[in-house]
Formats: C-alpha cells, sequence, structure tokens
C-alpha cells in the first residue's frame, strides 16, 4: 500500500518522497489512488486561486497562475503527454509508426494546438470556477487515469510506464475509485448537486472514447496516454462545472 501511494505521488507530482518497490502490484495501488493525489492537488491550487482572489487579483490572472502551478507541479508531464499523443494521433499513423512520433523529442503542429488550447480553456473556465470545483476537476482528472489502466486495456509497448500500470486496476477497485469522486463532485457546484456527478459522467465517457481510440491505433495504452486522458479529462470537468455559473469580472 505505502509502496503503491509514494508510486502514485512521485509519478503524478514533483513531490520528492523516498523511492520504494515498484512493480505491478504497487502500480496497481498507485492507479486507483491517483484520484486522491489528484484531489491533493487540487486542494492546493484551489488554496492557491482563492488566496489570489482574496488580494484582488483579476479572476483572469488567478486563473491563469492557478493553471502555471498545476503544470509546475505536475512537471507538465501529462501535458506532454497529450501533445505526444495528439501528435501521433493527428499523423494518421498506426502502430510502431505512430509510436516512433510519440517518441520524438520534438513538438509538431497539432501537440503545439492541442496544448495551448487546453491550457486557454482551463484558464478560461477557472475564472468562474469556486474552489470545490477545481479540486473535484483535478480529482476527475486523475480517475481518467485509473479508468484507463482499469482490466482489459493492453499496454501498446512491452516497456516503459504503459506496460507497468496497464491492466492493474481491478473492476472493484475501479467502482470504488469512482465512487469516491463522484461523491466528492457532488459539493462542487454549490446548490446543484447533481452537476458534479453530471460532470464526472462526462469527462469519463470522452476518456473512455479516447483510450478506445488509442487501443485501436497504438496497439495499447502508453504513459502519454494517460497523461492525454488526465488533461482531457480535467479540461472536460471544469468546464461542465462551471456551465450555468453567474458571470464574474475578468478584470
Amino acid at each position: 500500500m505505502f509502496d503503491g501511494l509514494r508510486l502514485a505521488v512521485t509519478t503524478l507530482t514533483v513531490f520528492p518522497l523516498r523511492a520504494g518497490r515498484v512493480d505491478r502490484s504497487a502500480a496497481a495501488v498507485a492507479m486507483t489512488t491517483a484520484p486522491l493525489v489528484g484531489a491533493l492537488l487540487g486542494l492546493v491550487l484551489a488554496g492557491l486561486h482563492e488566496g489570489l482572489r482574496v488580494l484582488g487579483a483579476p479572476a483572469m490572472v488567478a486563473a491563469g497562475v492557478t493553471v502555471a502551478a498545476g503544470v509546475l507541479l505536475t512537471r507538465g508531464l501529462h501535458l506532454d503527454g497529450l501533445a505526444d499523443t495528439v501528435d501521433a494521433l493527428g499523423s494518421y499513423r498506426s502502430g510502431d509508426a505512430a509510436l516512433e512520433i510519440m517518441k520524438k523529442p520534438d513538438i509538431g503542429p497539432f501537440g503545439v494546438a492541442a496544448v495551448a488550447l487546453t491550457l486557454l480553456i482551463q484558464a478560461g473556465a477557472l475564472t468562474a470556477a469556486g474552489p470545490w470545483a477545481i479540486v473535484t476537476a483535478w480529482a476527475v482528472g486523475r480517475l481518467a487515469i485509473t479508468v484507463a489502466c482499469r482490466r482489459g486495456v493492453p499496454a501498446a509497448r512491452p516497456e516503459g510506464l504503459g506496460a507497468l500500470v496497464a491492466s492493474t486496476v481491478s473492476p472493484v477497485a475501479l467502482l470504488g475509485a469512482a465512487a469516491c469522486v463522484t461523491t466528492l463532485a457532488t459539493a462542487a457546484v454549490p446548490g446543484r448537486p447533481w452537476q458534479g456527478p453530471a460532470a464526472v459522467a462526462a469527462a469519463m465517457l470522452v476518456v473512455v472514447l479516447l483510450v478506445r481510440h488509442g487501443v485501436r491505433r497504438f496497439g495499447g495504452v502508453t504513459g502519454d496516454v494517460l497523461g492525454a486522458a488526465a488533461e482531457c479529462a480535467t479540461t472536460v470537468a471544469v468546464v461542465a462545472l462551471t456551465l450555468g455559473a453567474p458571470p464574474d469580472p475578468l478584470w
């Protein structure tokens, strides 16, 4: 358990912890508890966002700094995965040819556009997000990783992060993680307890479709696909959670 929690924190954040055992058993715990790490990360970001607003920062500035802090606290790892995955999908290649594109150190136009638009949408949505919406959105983003690592989803390569974590999450563990995040989501939008769970469902639908497409094109999931799933889910969730929010001056 503790090795898995350490692996989750060191894989999904910049927080340094002493290395523990790294194997499929620890990976199963790490991928199952990923939403917990996401919620804790969301708490940090929500505190930063609310603190900036209390100090008088404009809504757009507070949102932009919060999104930037989220990138720093995750080493930009998920955004890198998003860029590589979109570049590979945009190439219309499959199998090993697509995986080679994902391994290249440079980022193509599809990847640049995906990263820029994702950050823009997240920052725009955060101008109307309350603290629990932020916590929920980042927890949902990491629930995407749990979903992508469920039993039956293969790894695209025999090595790498994907091979370590693919198919490690049991159906029972997946249902437990999803139930916890959905419960958390009921408090995300004051006065509308249904909107949070609806946002979770919408984000997970996108993740399931993305993973299915990745398996068809790449032969399975990779670490990049997991990162792309996390960013897509976070973005869909934060947008869905702020729909119908009262207007807030941006400047």
